[in-house]
């Protein structure tokens, strides 16, 4: 680190103390070109995967279980942390998931819709801006985590795509 960076360490430690002392998951300061932000996974991000299972047509209500029984055999590991597989699209930010640009319009994407790298997938509003989701591959839409209007949190897996 050079001497005449603006970074400041001290800052973050006081940040990240900030956090862990209240319930906070992000934090953000900003001064001029400076911008820090401290973010940290809440322990319930870990438990998304199980009402994951619920989206999948086959999966009862005691699914999660099942899945969780499962798990250290490998066989479903994939489907037990969807955040791990390679075409998940996750939350860059903490908002509100839209899966359509307005109320009365269609969804940009639904299960089996095909999509090109680039292509808008869903839209998070945080801090009163949208911010536009794009896929990062090419491929089908497997599995959509979440439902228009619902909170997310950062690192969140919302969608697969393979």
């Amino acid at each position: 680190m050079a001497r005449n960076s603006p970074f400041d360490p001290e800052l973050v430690r006081e940040l990240a103390g900030l956090i862990s002392e209240t319930d906070l998951t992000e934090i953000e300061v900003e001064k001029g070109d400076l911008r820090i932000r401290v973010a940290r996974q809440p322990a319930q991000v870990v438990s998304v995967a199980a009402p994951a299972a619920h989206v999948a047509p086959a999966a009862p209500a005691p699914a999660p279980a099942a899945v969780a029984a499962a798990a250290p055999s490998g066989m479903p590991a994939a489907k037990a942390s969807p955040r791990e597989h390679p075409g998940a699209v996750t939350s860059p930010m903490v908002g509100t998931a839209y899966r359509r640009p307005s109320p009365d319009a269609k969804p940009f994407v639904e299960v089996g819709a095909k999509v090109e790298a680039g292509q808008r997938v869903l839209l998070i509003e945080a801090m009163k801006t949208f911010n536009d989701i794009v896929a990062s591959r090419s491929g089908t839409v497997t599995e959509i985590f979440f439902e228009d209007g619902q909170p997310v949190e950062f690192g969140e897996p919302l969608m697969i795509i393979e």
